[in-house]
């Protein structure tokens, strides 16, 4: 008997266990559909404000001034005394070629000065005119006479080749011709060279983009532009248009120009996004993500009273960001200031949809 009642007692433990799992899998569920039910959306409130119209654009950057440095002379470079990215002024010297042969010139020529003197002194003297120890011409001597007996001399001759030799030993110092970065040495240490190296200013840059003629009515000289490289979309520099070419290729683009400062990050030739802005007054402005399609029309849903209103509206701009939008002219829809937008959590909505703010703005 002890033993029948110990399996009534157990089974009956049994039991009240399977219905308490029962309730409390019951409460789960309804937490569940009732968590389910609740759509948490954000909200701003529309009003009339500047609507930035963008054309976005491919572009390439150039440094304003670029130079190129070649050597006057083919010889061997035989020392260079800089390295490529560091900034030099105008003058300083970037390299020395081989000054062997011209220092030789230079020697020559001041030797053949020194024997056209005294041909020149002799000429003045047997001309009747008075010549110092020095054999510097003493007296008035017209400048016709002085000249002539130069010539004759081959004084006049001597000293011109002495000041080309000159020159041509001077050109063995290559030096900046302009205040910028040096780039691209393609110089080798005892080795000839047609060309140096490039100096760059990249203080300024010019950026060179196309955009379609339908879009030429945007552009204008003046107008902001945003710059930033491909490859960091955080750096973003502004500038402004400078010129537009007057002339449409065969593709029908418009070549435009716009100036920047330069800046750490940007580089002679980088391939850089141009977003061209113009202001648009008095707009709807929502985020992108506030407008949804619904049966091919645009959507958004205002908030009222806790409950979700399908709105059709028309896009009338867009820009990366966001939509200037207006009453759907096919549906007859008005928009008000004051309206409040849903702008996130409108995804899986419909129309008379309860839904709980998140956040008030």
């Amino acid at each position: 008997m002890r033993h029948f009642s110990a399996i009534v007692a157990t089974l009956i433990l049994f039991t009240a266990c399977d219905k308490s799992n029962e309730i409390k899998e019951d409460d789960r569920i309804k937490r569940g559909q009732v968590e389910l039910t609740e759509n948490y959306v954000d909200t701003m409130t529309l009003c009339l404000t500047d609507f930035q119209r963008e054309v976005v654009c491919n572009g390439h950057l150039y440094a304003k001034i670029k130079t190129q440095l070649v050597p006057r002379h083919t010889d061997a470079i035989t020392s260079i005394n800089v390295r490529e990215g560091e900034w030099v002024e105008k003058g300083t010297l970037l390299a020395v070629t081989d000054e062997m042969q011209y220092t030789r010139e230079v020697e020559r020529a001041e030797r053949d000065v020194e024997k056209t003197r005294v041909d020149l002194a002799d000429k003045l003297i047997t001309m009747g005119y008075n010549v110092d120890t020095d054999l510097t011409p003493q007296g008035d001597i017209p400048d016709d006479i002085l000249r002539r007996a130069e010539i004759i001399s081959g004084h006049y001759a001597a000293r011109y080749q002495l000041q080309t030799a000159r020159q041509n030993l001077d050109d063995c110092r290559l030096r900046a011709p302009a205040t910028g970065r040096i780039a691209d040495i393609t110089a080798q240490l005892h080795q000839r060279a047609d060309k140096f190296c490039y100096i760059i200013d990249d203080t300024e840059f010019d950026v060179k983009f196309s955009v379609l003629e339908a879009e030429l009515a945007m552009i204008h000289k003046g107008q902001r532009v945003k710059v930033s490289p491909f490859t960091d979309d955080s750096l973003v520099v502004v500038g402004r248009i400078v010129s537009i070419n007057p002339s449409v290729n065969e593709n029908g683009m418009i070549k435009v120009t716009a100036r920047v400062n330069g800046r750490a990050g940007l580089l002679d030739g980088m391939n850089v996004r141009v977003v061209v802005e113009r202001n648009v007054p008095r707009m709807f402005v929502v985020p992108k993500d506030a407008v949804v399609e619904r049966d091919g029309y645009n959507v958004i849903f205002l908030y009222n009273k806790g409950y979700a209103s399908w709105t059709y509206v028309d896009i009338l701009h867009s820009n990366i960001n966001s939509h200037a939008i207006t009453g759907c002219s096919r549906k007859d829809t008005k928009l008000h200031e004051g309206d409040i937008v849903i702008t996130s959590g409108n995804m899986n909505l419909a129309d008379d949809t309860k839904v709980e703010l998140k956040h008030k703005s």
